[in-house]
């Protein structure tokens, strides 16, 4: 069931409690008013075979930015995200691979966008946590293809006056900062990577429709938060250490201040796998949304996925709710209430 069906359940919910009964006293009744936009892009022929059409999702991404924006030319729409001087990175998920993971089609026309805008290649990055699984996953040849640069957040080392202090105790291994720097076997510190505090000037985040035991999706925040840092075993095995470190990750200023456009690629929606690529466990939407706010799009997300989830009589998946009420009430990193999100479609 595509994402826009499903809201209708919820926003025929939302009315039944929000609006008063034909006679009822509405003096002193307050009606919310959506304060969040999320674009939906699709197209029915954006997937065939479980491949995406790159230039169906080309045209996809760019009726998304326009509606978004509220522009009409290409050109000036990217440019209200960023300028010709910004070093912009583009941060995927790309651990799963190229079928389950941000797909280098959507990638590739988020790119195309850019260079329409005038930056130069070299002030396009595509990044991810670590190289290999960029170039395992065919971000190589896309890079290649437009010569733009690709960059692994460890690989670009740790900054060690850049960090994130949490009381949990975690195992340090091979490539985390103070296993290497003084071979300590045990940090609470998790430093953020040298590529978000000296290099990039702006991101643009796009996360994959594929769920996430403990976070619910491997979405925006997560994405993002787990990514940029190291010292990030401590965090994956539980939900509750997920709900506060991911939050308070992705509101450190070297992050958050940089976030100018968050997508979910939901061509393919997979509801069941986490990082291993499960296609029978997928079904295509032939979707892509937009979003200023990542909290919101990871909200829809989780929604969708348990609703793929229901419709095949699946075990649900636990409330990962705390993590997003945290982001939304503490951190005010977006909006987690369904009736302040206005889906619109772009056509």
């Amino acid at each position: 069931m595509h994402l826009r069906k499903n809201l209708i359940c919820l926003w025929v919910y939302w009315a039944a409690l929000s609006f008063p009964a034909h006679g009822a006293d509405t003096s002193t009744l307050a009606i919310p008013s959506p304060q969040v936009r999320v674009v939906i892009a699709e197209n029915p022929h954006a997937i065939v075979a479980f491949e995406p059409q790159p230039k169906i999702v080309q045209s996809m991404v760019d009726h998304g930015i326009l509606k978004l924006t509220g522009e009409t030319d290409l050109k000036r729409a990217w440019r209200t995200f960023v300028s010709t001087q910004d070093i912009v990175g583009i941060k995927v998920y790309s651990a799963p691979g190229a079928n389950s993971g941000t797909r280098p089609a959507v990638v590739g026309a988020v790119v195309e966008g850019l260079l329409k805008a005038g930056l130069p290649p070299s002030h396009i990055i595509i990044w991810d946590k670590r190289l290999l699984d960029l170039r395992l996953a065919g971000f190589d040849d896309l890079a290649r293809q437009y010569n733009v640069r690709l960059a692994g957040a460890a690989d670009s080392g740790f900054d060690e006056n850049v960090y994130y202090d949490n009381s949990i105790i975690g195992t340090l291994m091979a490539g985390d900062l103070d296993f290497d720097r003084s071979g300590n076997t045990t940090g609470r510190n998790s430093y953020l990577s040298k590529l978000l505090t000296t290099t990039l000037t702006k991101i643009i985040n796009i996360s994959p429709l594929l769920n996430h035991n403990f976070a619910g999706v491997c979405g925006n925040l997560y994405s993002l938060a787990m990514g940029s840092v190291d010292n990030t075993l401590r965090f994956e095995a539980s939900a509750q250490r997920l709900a506060t470190a991911v939050p308070e990750i992705y509101a450190k200023p070297a992050l958050s201040d940089h976030v100018v456009l968050n997508i979910t690629d939901a061509l393919i929606g997979q509801y069941q796998g986490e990082q291993t690529s499960l296609l029978h466990y997928s079904v295509p939407l032939n979707q892509i949304w937009l979003s200023k706010d990542p909290v919101a799009l990871d909200v829809l997300a989780i929604h969708e996925l348990d609703q793929e989830r229901q419709e095949r009589k699946i075990l649900a998946a636990k409330d990962t709710s705390e993590l997003y009420k945290n982001a939304a009430f503490f951190l005010e990193l977006g909006v987690d209430d369904p009736a302040k999100i206005r889906v619109e479609l772009a056509k």
